[in-house]
């Protein structure tokens, strides 16, 4: 792994200094959810809240590379289906977590061209810096900054590789209960310890047992609370219109399928991917894969309607993503393509779910292979 410039190191000791007195004053322990979120959303000294560049290639000074940020065919695509919802809702777009900009830009770009202009285009973003780098890019009349999602939308949202950066909790199965991983200091440093897993997260593991089956003795994973929470306030913001949540992801038997014994938990830095969330807190991206069952679940209880589940690759083919490639005709855009749609690459990993309220169309997007019944 490659070691980081010595002001950058000394910021992640303070973000860990930081987590050591919340520790502390916690009795000396706190659940992983807690330190995850600490580790990114810290003010002033989290991942996505100081000012280190994120998105991006290895030569950018990137962590880690967004769809968006391959190639403007992602938006290009995308802006097909985004069109369909605008048809039937008002000229309206809402996106959390927009990271550089550019897939907000590429899309009112390609909006305009199609004829499907948007009237409002909304941020919400909890980073400082990261607003700080859209703003530069998107020099748009139309595009405003929120601090916290709106009421009565009428649109569409768009969330892009957000849910697998909620923070999670994280479970073992072992000694015949379920246990919880948090955080604790040992010896001076941040150490993963295990304790008993309260009422709430044992009768989640159960819920979720009743589904798949008992999970086999030492299997660990995650459970996205939070996420759920976040899909089911999308019930009180949306009032017509549907959103798209792209993201890493699987249906619940196979998030939870037994051989995958060790959850899905991952860290970026650098372009390096490991395994290890507490190296270098605040230097290092988190994530865990969605549970997109758990998702739909939470949007219906929410009175919102599934609209349609598939993979990345297939959303954009459904899009015209082919159309495009034809009339573009480059070695880069065939390069950004294989990328996008590749099951070796995003097009199988990156699953897409709409859910949403008073579109009586079927989207194009989910025309083909549609999943909605593996949830």
């Amino acid at each position: 792994m490659p070691a980081p410039p010595p002001e950058a190191a000394a910021h992640s000791e303070r973000l860990a200094a930081l987590i050591g007195e919340e520790i502390a004053a916690a009795g000396g322990w706190i659940g992983f959810d807690r330190y995850m979120a600490l580790a990114l959303y810290a003010p002033g000294l989290g991942y996505y809240t100081a000012g280190a560049r994120k998105f991006g290639s290895q030569a950018e000074g990137g962590d880690f590379v967004t769809a968006p940020e391959i190639s403007p065919l992602f938006a290009q695509a995308l802006s097909a289906q985004v069109a369909q919802v605008l048809e039937h809702s008002a000229p309206r777009i809402v996106e959390f977590g927009a990271g550089s900009g550019r897939l907000a830009a590429d899309l009112l770009a390609t909006l305009d061209a199609r004829g499907a202009a948007v009237e409002r285009y909304e941020i919400v973003e909890v980073s400082a810096d990261l607003r700080q780098r859209q703003r530069a890019r998107l020099a748009d009349p139309r595009v405003h900054w929120l601090d916290a999602p709106p009421e009565g939308i009428d649109g569409a949202i768009i969330a892009n590789e957000v849910l697998d950066v909620m923070p999670v909790r994280l479970f073992v199965r072992g000694r015949g209960a379920v246990l919880e991983r948090g955080v604790a200091v040992r010896d001076g440093a941040l150490a993963l310890e295990t304790r008993p897993a309260d009422a709430a997260l044992a009768a989640a593991v159960q819920e979720i047992e009743s589904e798949v089956g008992h999970l086999p003795e030492g299997y660990g994973s995650e459970l996205g609370l939070v996420a759920r929470g976040w899909m089911r306030s999308a019930g009180q913001w949306l009032a017509r219109g549907a959103l798209l949540a792209i993201d890493y992801g699987f249906p619940r038997r196979e998030y939870y399928h037994p051989q995958r014994l060790m959850g899905t938990l991952m860290c970026h830095f650098r372009q390096h991917a490991h395994a290890d969330p507490l190296w270098l807190p605040g230097l290092n991206d988190i994530t865990a894969h969605v549970d997109f069952t758990a998702m739909a679940q939470a949007a219906h209880e929410a009175g919102l309607d599934v609209l349609g589940y598939t993979s990345q690759a297939h959303l954009l083919l459904n899009c015209g993503l082919l159309e495009l490639l034809k009339e573009q005709r480059t070695p880069q855009a065939a390069n950004a393509a294989h990328r996008l749609i590749s099951e070796a690459e995003m097009g199988e990993l990156v699953k897409v779910l709409a859910v949403g309220r008073g579109i009586g169309a079927p989207l194009r997007g989910f025309s083909r292979g549609d999943r909605t019944h593996t949830l």
